[in-house]
C-alpha cells in the first residue's frame, strides 16, 4: 500500500517507479495506490482530480484509491506522500518507508519497494525492514 497524491513534487517524482512496480509484480502482489489528503484544501487531490490523472495516463496498472475520511491513513500511521507499507499475506506489515534513496534520481528504480516486496514474497525480512518516508506531509483534514 502506498499513501502517494496528486500535488506533492516527492510523489510526482517517484510516480513512475512505483507505477512500474505495480506492473513488475502483476500477479505476484498487490499494489494500491492510496490518497489520504484533504481534497478540500488541496483540489488538485480531489477525486475527480485523481480520476482525470489515471484517464491522462491511459490507466495506470493498480487502483488509486481516495481515502476520504483518512481512516486508513491513520490506521497505519501514514506520514508522507508518499508513504509505503509492505505487508506479507498475513497482513503483517514488513516495510515501511521511502521507495527508494532518491526521489530525483530515476535510476534507483523503487530499490528499497522492490527489495522487500521480494524477500517478502520469498519468506524472508526485508533489509533495511524500515525506513525514513521522504515527501509532503499528509494533509489531514481540519
Amino acid at each position: 500500500m502506498i499513501f502517494t497524491c496528486n500535488h506533492c513534487p516527492y510523489a510526482l517524482a517517484w510516480h513512475d517507479r512505483l507505477l512500474a512496480v505495480a506492473r513488475d509484480y502483476e500477479g505476484r502482489a498487490r499494489v494500491l495506490l492510496v490518497n489520504p489528503n484533504d481534497a478540500g484544501r488541496y483540489p488538485r487531490d480531489s477525486f475527480d482530480a485523481m480520476k482525470a490523472r489515471v484517464e491522462a495516463d491511459g490507466g495506470w496498472p493498480a487502483p488509486y484509491l481516495r481515502d476520504e475520511s483518512q481512516e486508513v491513513a491513520r490506521a497505519y500511521g501514514a506520514a508522507k506522500t508518499p508513504d509505503v507499507f509492505v505487508l506479507d499475506g498475513e497482513g503483517t506489515l514488513r516495510y515501511r518507508g521511502a521507495p527508494d534513496a532518491d526521489y530525483e534520481d530515476p535510476s534507483q528504480d523503487a530499490a528499497w519497494l522492490r527489495g522487500a516486496t521480494e524477500a517478502v514474497l520469498d519468506g524472508r525480512a526485508p533489509q533495511p525492514p524500515e525506513t525514513d518516508p521522504v515527501g509532503c506531509s499528509v494533509k489531514w483534514l481540519q
